[in-house]
């Protein structure tokens, strides 16, 4: 679900002479200590690091590195997660159940609203959560489940029943085919006539 405005500047195209962060994907962002200050990550994520997806994920192919950029940022006093993904991963045909490859890129922004009342401050296009919802209260310092709200976003952009467009379902014959006697439907009826 891309949502990110046109008439508005990506908060994940940020200054192209940024070094690549090495670092791994965070699984959390510490809203408490980056709320106000902002927060952004940019690096290389393999699909299979995501736990619901890997489950999707074909075991035929090598799955190529997903290139992701990603910022936390207030905006009108909302704050916002937005992050852009750049690559594909490959799932199994339904039909011929063989690899395809699925491509992923997008642009992603999601209001991240402390309670209804802000609903009205953002677009009717806008994704939204409300923060009470997604956010752990098991821990002193409230924590966004930073690496979930992204898989959340990859599961709802692929298909739910990928295909190739020029494939013939795959079909395993067991046994043989036993060949169709060419018979009269109307012969049992014929031999009942004479009985009546």
């Amino acid at each position: 679900m891309s949502s990110t405005p046109v008439n508005k500047p990506s908060a994940v195209d940020t200054d192209a002479t940024q070094a690549s962060m090495t670092t791994p994907m965070p699984e959390h962002i510490v809203l408490d200590r980056w709320a106000d200050n902002g927060f952004e990550w940019q690096g290389e994520v393999v699909p299979t690091t995501f736990e619901r997806l890997a489950a999707q994920l074909t075991t035929e192919h090598e799955q190529p590195k997903l290139q992701m950029k990603a910022n936390l940022y207030r905006q009108n006093n909302v704050l916002h997660l937005a992050f852009k993904i750049i690559g594909e991963m490959w799932l199994n045909c339904q039909r011929c159940l063989q690899p395809i490859a699925i491509d992923i890129t997008d642009d992603y922004d999601i209001a991240l609203l402390d309670d209804d009342s802000q609903v009205r401050t953002v677009d009717d296009e806008q994704d939204y959560l409300l923060l009470n919802e997604v956010v752990s209260d098991q821990t002193p310092e409230r924590l966004l489940p930073f690496k979930n709200l992204v898989e959340d976003e990859i599961l709802l952009k692929i298909p739910m029943a990928t295909k190739h467009d020029d494939c013939e379902m795959a079909v395993e014959q067991v046994g043989d085919i036993p060949e169709e006697e060419n018979e009269n439907p109307f012969a049992a009826l014929a031999s009942l006539k004479g009985k009546l």
